[in-house]
């Protein structure tokens, strides 16, 4: 079931995992062993969770890879059919 204007996973991120254990930006991001900046931009909806994000939130957060993913797939969904009206396609169809 699609979920109606789903949150960008960085925010559940933030709300559900960073929050709750107090710490920062740099803290988890040491601990994920990416950048601050990298963490950052998520964090704040300017980037996506990637594959290899989604393995580290995993391990970290004891979570699904695949969960992380699926968030990501299910926003970048709902964004995309936000200008579905402005997409112009022609319907194929086997003869």
């Amino acid at each position: 079931m699609k979920m109606h204007n789903p949150p960008h996973p960085g925010e559940v991120l933030k709300e559900l995992c960073i929050e709750p254990l107090n710490l920062t930006v740099t803290e988890a991001a040491k601990a994920l062993g990416v950048s601050r900046k990298t963490l950052s931009a998520i964090l704040n909806g300017r980037a996506g969770i990637s594959p290899e994000m989604a393995i580290r939130l995993g391990k970290a957060f004891d979570t699904s890879a695949e969960s992380w993913l699926n968030q990501q797939m299910q926003y970048d969904l709902w964004q995309a059919e936000q200008v579905v009206g402005n997409i112009e396609v022609k319907r194929l169809s086997a003869a």
